[in-house]
């Protein structure tokens, strides 16, 4: 999340967080899910692909066939088991739906390199705001949509994002804690208006258009990740790498953040949070690349998350 706080020297790294490695023994009947539309009705389902390798985000852009192992739950959060069943996906779609998700939670400012590319100190508590629940969108073929009503500003803006999602209800957990409730990682956008975000004081309203938190391919569970900061996410902006960080650039852990978050207030499952984007964002580029329409923006997750693929497109 790019900020507007006052310029000041570059920060340093003495504030660096320790490394982030999960040592939960939780199991996991999967490894990762993803919930789709089957090509045999048009009702959604949650399910594990069968090819361990395939980038489904990939596969559904090129046309490819997705097989899927049925699961019997209708949700991620409380997935059920395998019912033996298989079926092939007709459209993927984001993790979690709607209804689900609550408000988003969103943290700024939270790489070292993109605090130093537009020149700004560490932040000493992580910065927080939020997006609701229609901002939550589906990866390709579902369109990112920039409203009208900021088209005239030229100033649309990508953010690449590792988001979590919280697994059991959380309210004043620890950073020792933390990790215990987090069900695993997706990939998000952070679509923004930049002109907009700087207009006001509050970036809820810049960040908050219907479809401007597209989130998926897939969702991988915790237990696929040893250590949170060998997690790789690239940003491509019509072919062209614009990000690219593990996570060990974070200023603030995924443990800081969860547990940050659940002060006083409860974080219930499905939460969904978002925890910043690395260097490289649009506005900060010289020249300045922004998102306009029949541009194609993909987030890479690494991990077996895959590849989140939006196509740009003005509202009319």
């Amino acid at each position: 999340m790019l900020s507007r706080l006052g310029r000041v020297a570059s920060p340093t790294l003495s504030t660096l967080r320790p490394r982030q490695p999960i040592t939960s023994t939780s199991m996991s009947s999967y490894s990762r899910l993803v919930r789709f539309l089957p090509r045999s009705s048009s009702t959604p389902l949650i399910g594990e692909p069968v090819n361990a390798e395939q980038d489904v985000g990939l596969a559904s852009y090129a046309g490819e066939t997705i097989e899927v192992d049925v699961f019997s739950g209708s949700s991620i959060l409380n997935p059920g088991e395998k019912t033996g069943k298989k079926e092939v996906v007709e459209r993927l779609l984001s993790p979690l739906a709607q209804n689900e998700v609550g408000t988003i939670r969103c943290i700024g400012l939270n790489y070292v390199n993109h605090a130093k590319e537009v020149n700004m100190a560490l932040p000493e508590v992580p910065t927080v705001f939020y997006k609701p629940a229609t901002s939550l969108a589906d990866p390709f073929p579902a369109p990112t949509v920039i409203p009208k009503a900021v088209v005239k500003d030229n100033a649309a803006d990508y953010e690449s994002e590792l988001a979590l999602v919280i697994g059991k209800e959380a309210k004043n957990v620890s950073e020792e804690e933390a990790l215990d409730y987090l069900l695993g990682f997706t990939v998000a956008n952070d679509v923004s208006s930049r002109a907009a975000q700087f207009a006001q004081s509050q970036w809820n309203y810049s960040k908050s258009f219907d479809g401007a938190c597209p989130v998926g391919p897939a969702f991988v569970h915790k237990s696929q990740v040893k250590n949170i900061d060998e997690l790789l996410i690239r940003g491509t902006l019509n072919g062209r790498t614009v990000q690219e960080s593990k996570m060990d650039d974070l200023i603030f852990s995924v443990s800081k953040i969860i547990s940050f978050l659940s002060q006083g207030t409860t974080l219930p499952a499905g939460t969904l949070i978002i925890t910043g984007t690395p260097a490289g964002v649009g506005w900060s580029a010289q020249p300045r690349t922004l998102l306009k329409h029949g541009d194609e923006f993909r987030v890479y997750l690494s991990h077996g998350v895959g590849t989140l693929i939006n196509k740009i497109e003005e509202e009319k």
